[in-house]
């Protein structure tokens, strides 16, 4: 053997070696939105800021559960897009539907308005327990600015999961994603 071809498989052998032993393409999800009870009165224009995620939930894999001290991360299960850019999208559009007569927006988005209320939203847990019940823990402020006032709640949502998968974890998410839009409209009322 030559040296450039010694060469030539020397550095051939590592992208072999890497690529017998990858992993297969990952799985993507989406949370989706859930239609809820509808509300005659809220503010004209609402925009949702960026949603604020504990740092353990934001990555592209989906975390199962972060119970007993140890994140169970399914390596090949990822969002479709970042979780807080999705969540907010959801929230937008789930807040539209229960909010008729305002007009909702996101912070991230290419439409700049100047807004009745800014709602923020801080999640603090989105995964699973020991039982493979979902728990969402998030925290919900609105600062109204005419006239100006301050609303704030926290929020503790348990969802069943339907399915003891991935799938089954996501439409558990999705619902527990839905009731949190249905919380957040109603402390948008008057």
């Amino acid at each position: 053997m030559t040296l450039g071809r010694r060469k030539l498989a020397s550095l051939a052998l590592p992208l072999v070696a890497a690529a017998c032993g990858a992993s297969p393409d990952p799985n993507y999800y989406t949370i989706v939105s859930r239609t809820g009870p509808t509300l005659p009165a809220g503010p004209k224009i609402v925009m949702v800021k960026d949603i604020g995620l504990a740092s353990y939930l934001d990555r592209r894999e989906i975390v199962r559960s972060s119970e007993g001290y140890k994140l169970d991360i399914m390596a090949n299960d990822w969002w479709g897009e970042s979780l807080g850019a999705m969540l907010a999208r959801v929230l937008v559009s789930e807040l539209g539907q229960r909010l008729p007569n305002s007009s909702v927006y996101a912070e991230s988005g290419a439409i700049s308005v100047d807004p009745n209320v800014v709602v923020g939203v801080n999640i603090q847990r989105l995964d699973a327990d020991k039982a493979g019940t979902l728990i969402l823990n998030a925290q919900v402020a609105a600062e109204f600015n005419r006239p100006r006032r301050m609303a704030a709640r926290n929020f503790s949502i348990s969802r069943p999961t339907p399915a003891p998968d991935i799938r089954g974890l996501v439409a558990a998410i999705s619902d527990a994603v839905g009731e949190l839009a249905d919380g957040i409209a109603a402390l948008l009322q008057p």
